[in-house]
Order: structure tokens, then C-alpha cells, then sequence
């Protein structure tokens, strides 16, 4: 496994440019007797069994942009998706791989791909294919851990165009404009929030901003990402955006819903039952941002958790490396709970 692991982390594979790990992975699966292809829009699924029963196992072949030597450091592997989400990955190929071909079950592993931009790949899988009885995202979750909740994501652009005015006068410029609208999105989600925790609050960040003048014409641009809870209503703060600041260009670049699964279900139990056959001390979370699971729990309607080695302040980090203690640690419970009725 860590030798896999090392493989991938070798191969550069930023969101947009994952054909060489595509490759590898083919290869590699291939080697250990799964069924692969690759689909139309570039996602590696691999199938391990025939039984009745299907679990979709769903990680992402891309990370983001930014090199990390791949060294190996005592315990420590280092690398560019060690943590996001190769680590998971690999791990989940090793222990399907420990599971009987002629069980009542049926593995697919998807590597997916541009999670970390648009989930092109999983959006792809939400419209092509069957819904699983199970579904574990590969995501770091740490060993003894198992995550049942990503926050929402919704993503605006505000521009706004209009006369070039004196700077002395009354005339709201453009980037006040602009403004106007974060803090209507800001305000509303203050009176919104009161003392919820943090997965239960609605967060509101710019994400970029820009502004111009060529003497004749006022311009400006803000880029916001707000995250949501589960059940949040995600049209009321559009509109909210839109009432701010009237006379802006409004555009959703993006929206996800916010997700919270079923802890009781059987996948959840058999996951906590590994967990503390391995003698770890099983727990649940949620996370404030987002994966894939936000788009393939309401396409598909199955019981899911996410899961992985790793621990996720490394995500997308200078420093971004996973125990290999912890990798096998995961591949045990994850080798566990996929055998489990």
C-alpha cells in the first residue's frame, strides 16, 4: 500500500490535468485483477465482485495546484495528495482488494476527477450511474473516525458597470456597490446565526475582488463563497445578494447543498464497530467544507459516509504528509466494515 501510494503522490495530477494518474492507476488496478475503465469524462471505476449488493467507494484522482517533495520520513509519507485524497484512495484499493470476488457484494472504486474545482467527475457519476446500496467518499476522516456531514457551498460574482463619478460626490462608486452586497450577505447572516454552532452557521467570505476606471466608466467585481448548513435556504440569501445591491450583475458560479447522513444506518454501524475492533475510539464529524458527497447523496438517495486516513488541517498545505501507521489503520477498519452484514 505505501508502495501504491508513493506511485500516486509521484504523479502530478492538479484538477484539469489528470490523464498520466488516470494512466497508473489503470495500470495498477489492472495488475491486481479489477475490472476497469475509464468513462467520458476522464473518472477511473474499477469493479471487484458481482454480488447483488453494490458499494460505491467514490475518491478523486486531483489535487490542487502546488508541488510537495514526495519523501518518506520515518513514518511519514510527504507528498501532494497524501492527505487529499491519494491516502484514502489507496487505502480503499487495498482493502477492497483484501475482500472475496465471489461474495455478495460488489466493489466500484472511482477515482473522480476536478473535485477540487468543479466535481465535474462526480456530477458526472450523479447522472450516469446506478445508485449504489452503499456509498463511502474517500476523504480524510483520520482512522478512528468517520464523517457523516460537509457543509453547503454556494459561490456568487457581483459586477457592476456604471458612469464614472467625482470621488467628492454622493454617487455610490462601483466597488461601494459592491460592498453593499457583502454586507447584506454578512448582516443577514449575522441575524441568522445567534449562537449556532459552527457547522450550523452560515459563513460569508470574499473570495476575490477587483476594481477599474478608464476616466468614463466605473467598474468592479467581488467574488463570495458562503457555506451552508444542511436545509439552509440558499435562494433566500441569492435574493438577499440581489436586494443588497440592485443594480449589480448577479451570477451563481456554483451551489451545493449541505449534507447530513444517518449515523444509524448499517454502513455507519459496521464503520464504528471496525473502528473499535481495531481498539481505536470511535467517533463522528462533521466538516465545514465540501466534497463530493454534497452532490452524490441527493443524486442517489443511499445510506453514506465519508472516510479516510489522514488528517485534514493538512489538506492543501505546504506540509500536506500521512502516517503510514494510519494508512494501515484505515485499511484494517475499512477491510472490516466492507466485510460486515
Amino acid at each position: 500500500m505505501a508502495e501504491l501510494l508513493t506511485a500516486m503522490l509521484s504523479v502530478p495530477s492538479p484538477s484539469g490535468a489528470e490523464d498520466a494518474m488516470a494512466s497508473l492507476l489503470v495500470s495498477r488496478l489492472l495488475r491486481a485483477g479489477f475490472d476497469v475503465e475509464v468513462d467520458a469524462v476522464g473518472n477511473v471505476v474499477a469493479g471487484w465482485g458481482d454480488g447483488p449488493e453494490t458499494i460505491a467507494l467514490v475518491g478523486h484522482i486531483d489535487t490542487v495546484p502546488g508541488r510537495v517533495d514526495v519523501r518518506r520520513d520515518g513514518d511519514l509519507l510527504h507528498g501532494r495528495g497524501a492527505v487529499d485524497a491519494k491516502g484514502p484512495l489507496a487505502a480503499a484499493i487495498t482493502a477492497v482488494s483484501r475482500q472475496p470476488r465471489d461474495g455478495a457484494r460488489r466493489f466500484v472504486i472511482i477515482g473522480a476527477v476536478e473535485e477540487e474545482t468543479s466535481s465535474r467527475g462526480a456530477r458526472h457519476l450523479a447522472e450516469s450511474m446506478p445508485a449504489p446500496s452503499s456509498l463511502v467518499i474517500l476523504e480524510p476522516s483520520g482512522w478512528d473516525a468517520v464523517t457523516v456531514g460537509y457543509k453547503g457551498s454556494l459561490r456568487l460574482r457581483a459586477t457592476v458597470d456604471q458612469p464614472q463619478a467625482h470621488g467628492a460626490g454622493r454617487e455610490p462608486s462601483a466597488p461601494d456597490r459592491c460592498f453593499d452586497l457583502v454586507r447584506g450577505l454578512q448582516d443577514r447572516a449575522t441575524a441568522t446565526n445567534g449562537d449556532a454552532g459552527v457547522f450550523d452557521r452560515v459563513d460569508v467570505r470574499v473570495l476575490g475582488f477587483d476594481s477599474s476606471s478608464d476616466g468614463l466608466t466605473d467598474r468592479a467585481s467581488v467574488d463570495v463563497g458562503v457555506r451552508t448548513p444542511p436545509g439552509c435556504n440558499v435562494e433566500a440569501l441569492i435574493e438577499t445578494a440581489r436586494s443588497s445591491s440592485p443594480t449589480a450583475n448577479l451570477a451563481v458560479l456554483g451551489s451545493e447543498p449541505g449534507v447530513r447522513t444517518d449515523r444509524g444506518t448499517p454502513l455507519a454501524r459496521n464503520f464504528i464497530r471496525a473502528i473499535r475492533t481495531q481498539h481505536g475510539a470511535p467517533r463522528f464529524k462533521v466538516k465545514t467544507g465540501t466534497s463530493d458527497l454534497n452532490i452524490l447523496v441527493p443524486a442517489w438517495g443511499c445510506q453514506a459516509v465519508a472516510y479516510g486516513p489522514g488528517d485534514s488541517r493538512l489538506d492543501h498545505t505546504p506540509g500536506e504528509h500521512v502516517s503510514i501507521t494510519e494508512l494501515e489503520g484505515a485499511v484494517a477498519v475499512l477491510e472490516l466494515a466492507l466485510g460486515s452484514r
